[in-house]
């Protein structure tokens, strides 16, 4: 019985996360999607910005190629990218950083997970404002291109990853830890 209401509690603290995360699908069509997330974060923009730089801290370890998000490497400089390491000395450039505003904004190109053997380009834009003692993070993901079959149920795969990030940096930035209560980190 202890074990179910320990689900049940973490399944609710889950949740009542998520819910503090905004976000949706904005638009779909043939040629492509656009995706908007936001949260409220209860920090100030150079804060969450710091936390930002520093996915190896906060990424899910599911959404990279090694399962371990320690091999994530970001350095916030134009020209240089959201990269990974992989066990077998090989190696992944997850997206190439454009633009860089300190506390701001930071926006990269490229195509993530699945996207990425495809024809498609996409532009990711983290935008961070400040708000009474905290952060309005808006992240946004327009992704475009050929993609063999047609995207299907991709945006909305794409909207679960987008808003699993935001939600992880938030618990991070306010508790120390990506992890819902119950998790196991990896």
């Amino acid at each position: 019985m202890k074990a179910v209401h320990f689900v049940i509690g973490c399944t609710v603290a889950a949740l009542l996360i998520a819910a503090s995360a905004r976000g949706a699908v904005l638009e779909s069509n043939a040629q492509g999607f656009a995706i908007e997330e936001k949260a409220d974060i209860a920090a100030p923009p150079d804060r969450v910005y710091d936390a930002l730089i520093h996915p190896e801290k906060w990424w899910n370890p599911a959404h990279t190629f090694s399962h371990d998000a320690k091999n994530l490497s970001l350095m916030a400089t134009a020209g240089s990218c959201l990269c990974e390491t992989l066990p077998d000395g090989g190696s992944v450039e997850h997206l190439s950083v454009i633009r860089v505003v300190p506390g701001k904004m930071l926006r990269m190109k490229g195509a993530m997970g699945p996207f990425q053997g495809q024809g498609l380009e996409g532009a990711l834009t983290f935008t961070l404002a400040q708000q009474d003692d905290g952060t309005s993070l808006t992240l946004d993901y327009n992704i475009g291109g050929f993609i063999r079959g047609g995207f299907g149920k991709l945006p909305e795969a794409g909207d679960a990853m987008a808003t699993d990030l935001v939600a992880r940096l938030k618990r991070y930035v306010e508790t120390g830890t990506p992890d819902a209560a119950g998790q196991n980190r990896e």
